[in-house]
């Protein structure tokens, strides 16, 4: 861009030294994004046709789900069943990702070669080249350049549409919790990390909570903060952690970290935390594109971690307890779920019963009490 407006300015634009030109390599990069949204469509394709015959091959067992045989609606039904079938693209994202950076590699590797093979002169990235084959290379190379200025006008606007957008204000501050989550030694652009404050502070509190009222302790999570619930009650002391019990939804545990961050969050860890915290129970929905089951059964004689699967929407059409039409809730408001409230007591009773506190104010003993958090 400052080359473009240089040339503007002197008024003489296409009769200066040839040596003023972009770089030979960024020249040939830029020529092969074109190509690389190109390969990225056969991918995208196949996902969206992919995605299409799950929703109609969802279309029976979401009637038997609500056993909606006699009320079936169609377009009831169609959405119930595609919402599940975007839902699980999310479980597609290996792949993609894979395709993605195997072809990136391809082509940056074949940009190396191609600027190597011109001499690296500025200005005459494609000279040598037969005239066609010159012509399409700086036609893809202009698109390539157009499209890098278009694609940092969209960053800025999305951005700006976090101000006003609620849900895209949403999409950011996840990607931005994610992000956030590793220390600065995962990756050297990364901001501060938050969990360095939020794990101790978080562990500190449940162990003081307990140890003065002497009472039991349910630490839910939603999402990030299932993450965030799971590391803090990985660094109680197991005295304080008899006392708690873990209750995670939409949780990202095993479906994302576990996939991505195997040596953190693997099915071992995942194990571990289970044998370690006195109970643990897993909710998530079908329609639910983040959050997932966590796949840890039951052994020792715990209970799988794993509830049934949360029907969305709770009703299928309009009953007395719901006179108009349930919402697709898929990732958020697991709080509204009837369910959530049965599992969450069902912790608490599994827990034993609270202590007596230690310090007595008039010598009587003062008998704990329970309690609930949810984070």
């Amino acid at each position: 861009m400052a080359q473009r407006v240089a040339d503007w300015l002197d008024g003489v634009t296409g009769q200066g030294d040839a040596r003023i030109a972009p770089p030979v390599l960024l020249s040939w990069q830029a020529s092969v994004i074109p190509v690389l949204l190109l390969l990225l469509l056969v991918p995208a394709a196949l996902l969206a046709a992919r995605t299409v015959l799950d929703a109609r091959r969802l279309r029976p067992s979401v009637e038997a789900d609500y056993d909606a045989a006699a009320e079936s609606d169609p377009v009831r039904t169609g959405q119930i069943a595609s919402d599940r079938a975007r839902a699980a693209l999310t479980d597609s994202a290996p792949v993609l990702v894979g395709v993605v950076s195997g072809a990136t590699l391809l082509l940056r590797a074949a940009s190396v070669a191609g600027a190597w093979a011109s001499g690296n002169v500025p200005g005459r990235a494609f000279d040598g080249a037969h005239p066609a084959i010159a012509s399409l290379a700086s036609a893809t190379q202009a698109l390539g350049s157009w499209m890098i200025g278009l694609g940092f006008l969209l960053f800025v606007t999305w951005g700006r549409r976090a101000y006003r957008d609620a849900s895209a204000r949403r999409t950011i501050g996840i990607l931005w919790d994610v992000g956030t989550f590793w220390p600065r030694a995962a990756h050297p652009f990364a901001p501060p990390c938050y969990a360095e404050r939020a794990v101790p502070d978080l562990t500190w509190r449940m162990s003081s909570w307990t140890r003065a009222t002497g009472g039991r302790l349910v630490i839910s999570g939603h999402s990030q903060g299932s993450v965030l619930a799971a590391a803090a009650v990985w660094q109680l002391q197991p005295a304080t952690r008899r006392r708690v019990a873990l209750l995670t939804y939409g949780s990202p545990l095993e479906r994302l970290y576990g996939r991505w961050f195997p040596a953190y969050f693997g099915p071992e860890a995942l194990r571990a935390l289970n044998r370690t915290v006195h109970c643990w129970s897993n909710l998530y929905r079908a329609t639910d594109p983040i959050g997932g089951p966590v796949r840890v059964p039951a052994e020792d004689g715990r209970p799988a971690v794993d509830g049934a699967v949360l029907l969305d929407p709770v009703a299928y059409g309009r009953t007395r307890a719901h006179p108009l039409p349930e919402p697709i809730l898929g990732h958020s408001d697991y709080q509204a779920d009837p369910a959530f409230a049965r599992h969450r007591s069902e912790l608490l009773d599994r827990l034993p019963p609270a202590l007596p506190r230690q310090r007595v104010s008039d010598g009587a003993a003062d008998q704990g009490s329970s309690g609930r958090s949810s984070g």
